[in-house]
């Protein structure tokens, strides 16, 4: 299985209070695996898995609760799924819920992948990790299972239970643990983590179905970026896409959010025929024409957008890239598009 090592910050989706509940300062544990603490408040920045599954295995250790991950997953339910649970809930049936899940999972995790398939009678809602050694993996696929369930009850009713829950790992807690978690015991030791149940529940309708929102919803996921394996370059991108407007993006910073040495990454970089400095610079350009293009944005709100200090550094910028300044930019390109101050003036003379 291909890999993209990321996963969105929507993985972190209700973190705060499940770990106060556990008796965790959020911001300690989210300090402690390395993750910065803007992930909880921008939910469409991506995180590596890596630090994820990190995370999971310190707070399960800290708070002295072996179920930490399923309990969590659990909590999130259906929450984690972000636009996609429009998409999934708008389908017809159970079955084609979960096919859907199937084949969108990467715009959420790249390092994992949902496997849906029919065995006779049974069907089995899968979850399988790309990088099985992961400190901290057995957490990350309870909370996947914990999700699992949360979503099943949610196309299928509060009451749904599956026939079994399947986990790869040996039992983390003592079995009672289990029963009161779930209301039973899982089957420990199975070839990969998911959920077992009977395949007639696939061909139920769903209540809440509306195809004509599926197909808009289906057009717009279509169009949304994906966590799926790619070339280094493209994981940088996505990375300093994320972390710029939070401040000034490093080399060290982006390694480090790849759990990578920063020279470690400029090699491989370099075998991909560019360099840390040329992707910041594409992807500053890309954004400022993409910022200019919104009128609500002022000129010093996209030098702090981009990751400058200071309003003259971006200006400058922005010349050598473009051979005028941004204000001249967009009198070029949108003549008739007035800056917010002066079309707010304008008003106000009218009335």
């Amino acid at each position: 299985m291909a890999v993209n090592p990321f996963v969105r910050a929507l993985s972190l989706c209700h973190f705060e209070d499940f770990a106060c509940s556990q008796g965790l300062k959020a911001d300690d544990m989210l300090r402690r695996s390395s993750l910065p603490l803007e992930l909880l408040k921008r939910q469409e920045g991506i995180l590596s898995y890596r630090r994820f599954c990190a995370l999971l295995e310190l707070c399960a250790r800290e708070s002295g609760n072996p179920l930490y991950g399923l309990q969590y997953g659990l909590h999130q339910g259906v929450s984690i799924f972000g636009p996609l649970l429009y998409l999934i809930r708008n389908a017809s049936t159970v079955g084609e819920a979960l096919e859907e899940l199937r084949q969108n999972y990467s715009l959420q995790n790249g390092a994992a992948e949902v496997g849906f398939e029919i065995e006779g009678s049974l069907a089995v809602l899968s979850y399988h990790i790309s990088d099985q050694e992961l400190s901290g993996v057995a957490q990350a696929e309870e909370l996947a299972t914990g999700i699992g369930i949360q979503l099943m009850r949610t196309l299928v009713g509060s009451h749904w239970q599956p026939g079994a829950v399947l986990l790869r790992h040996l039992p983390l807690a003592e079995p009672a643990a289990y029963r009161r978690t779930l209301g039973f015991l899982p089957t420990f030791s199975a070839n990969c983590p998911g959920l077992m149940f009977d395949a007639a529940v696939l061909a139920l309708p769903l209540a809440a179905s509306d195809q004509m929102l599926h197909g808009l919803i289906a057009q717009h996921i279509e169009c949304m970026e994906r966590l799926t394996p790619d070339e280094l370059p493209n994981y940088v991108r996505q990375l300093l896409r994320n972390l710029l407007p939070s401040g000034r993006v490093t080399i060290e910073k982006v390694a480090d959010c790849m759990a990578l040495n920063p020279r470690t990454l400029q090699r491989k970089l370099a075998q991909e025929d560019t360099a840390f400095q040329v992707l910041l610079d594409q992807t500053r350009q890309h954004l400022a024409q993409q910022y200019l293009e919104d009128a609500s944005i002022s000129v010093a709100q996209m030098a702090g957008l981009l990751g400058y200090a200071d309003l003259t550094a971006f200006c400058r910028a922005f010349h050598r890239w473009f051979g005028v300044t941004p204000r001249e930019w967009k009198k070029r390109q949108h003549p008739g598009l007035q800056p917010r101050l002066l079309r707010s003036r304008h008003l106000r003379a009218l009335r």
